[in-house]
């Protein structure tokens, strides 16, 4: 049975003209788009989403980065589809991530990092819930 999780292609990559590339890479990579919308967020909204982190050294800088300009929302669908995409999106240093992965192809560091990817189903869920109306997920 296909899973969903939730993928955001980050401001960096929107901003250098990659986000057809990194979508190009992850359709090809069998995902399924169930939701798309490209969107600003404000700094608020990236707090609430990233609330897990808030306690974290990099929780400013990382709200801050996340609200810096548009960034494309997505709900992808396939089977073992929460493990395929962390695989495809690379280690979340791009120095450490494998040839042929998101980040080692287009992300610059650490934070900028071209895209996230849910870690769970729960942080799946929730996200997917965050940032999507259930009417948008038809």
């Amino acid at each position: 049975m296909p899973q969903r999780t939730f993928s955001i292609i980050k401001p960096d990559a929107v901003r250098n003209g990659s986000a057809g590339a990194i979508l190009a890479q992850v359709a090809g990579a069998g995902f399924r788009i169930v939701a798309i919308k490209k969107q600003s967020i404000s700094k608020h909204e990236a707090e609430g989403f990233y609330a897990v982190h808030r306690e974290r050294p990099f929780f400013d800088s990382l709200t801050t980065f996340m609200s810096s300009g548009p960034l494309i929302l997505m709900v992808l669908e396939k089977e073992n589809a929460i493990a395929d995409l962390r695989k495809l999106m690379g280690a979340t240093n791009p120095a450490n991530a494998e040839e042929g992965t998101v980040r080692k192809k287009f992300a610059s560091s650490i934070q900028e990092n071209a895209i996230h990817g849910s870690d769970a189903e729960d942080t799946a869920a929730f996200e997917i819930a965050y940032w999507f109306a259930g009417y948008e997920l038809i």
